[in-house]
């Protein structure tokens, strides 16, 4: 078994250092990552300018570019065997209902997954513990069971793992995405030269967090395991908007 680790938060994250250490007892881990933290880059895949690799250590390298740049370049050329499975994370913070459009964790995966390979991407939901080792302990058995039952070739597992003591989980749940209040206000100060700068504002909190979300079964203390495509289609309005279409003047 072969697996690609990859991130959005760079090379030198905790959450990827040890998610890589602890699968090499059960995969080849090759880990090819950002240089630096790239979160809330999405899917954006670098264009206009060339990619620098650079090989820090036995089976990990680094790219001055976003996590789609890392699994692409890995996928499509770096590496000589292919991986079997890309695995993204352990990202330092949550990738819940909306945050999944913005994400370079899940992107990451996604890449994987667009260039015909099993991914999943995982995330620790932080709340000052940092039990990184409940989100490893998690992702092992979740690589387990697709070794062994492979899922459909276009799913992508995009995994939330609540900050607590691996015993204190209440279980694993599959989920679908909620979504988030809009987020807070954007955060205005001055530069130097005291012209306006802006910084994002804090993400809204879980506005569709009931039953059956991932904001709620990680609010009871449950892994929150959210099988996500890269089909973005609306199949459900295609008729509608069919109709809508022959009345348009």
């Amino acid at each position: 078994m072969r697996i690609l680790v990859s991130n959005d938060d760079g090379y030198q994250a905790r959450g990827l250092r040890i998610l890589a250490e602890n699968l090499a007892d059960i995969a080849t881990v090759t880990v090819v990552a950002p240089d630096r933290n790239q979160s809330g880059v999405s899917n954006s895949l670098t264009l206009d300018s060339p990619l620098r690799v650079e090989r820090i250590g036995p089976n990990v390298y680094c790219v001055n570019g976003t996590p789609t740049d890392s699994v692409h370049v890995a996928i499509t050329g770096l590496l000589d065997v292919e991986p079997d499975m890309v695995v993204s994370g352990i990202n330092h913070g949550a990738n819940l209902g909306d945050d999944v459009l913005y994400s370079g964790t899940v992107a990451a995966a996604m890449e994987g997954r667009f260039l015909g390979l099993p991914a999943i991407a995982v995330s620790l939901v932080l709340d000052g513990s940092e039990h990184f080792d409940t989100a490893v302990g998690v992702t092992r058995k979740l690589i387990r069971q697709m070794m062994d039952n492979p899922l459909p070739r276009d799913t992508i597992l995009n995994v939330n793992v609540p900050d607590i003591p691996y015993d204190g989980l209440n279980g694993i749940e599959i989920t679908r995405l909620g979504f988030r209040h809009k987020s807070e206000r954007v955060i205005e100060a001055l530069d130097p030269k005291n012209k306006p700068i802006y910084w994002i504002g804090p993400v809204g909190a879980g506005q569709d967090a009931g039953p059956g979300t991932d904001f709620h079964a990680i609010a009871g203390g449950s892994v929150s395991v959210t099988p996500i495509k890269t089909d973005l289609t609306d199949h459900a309005s295609l008729g509608s908007l069919s109709d809508w279409l022959r009345g348009m003047r």
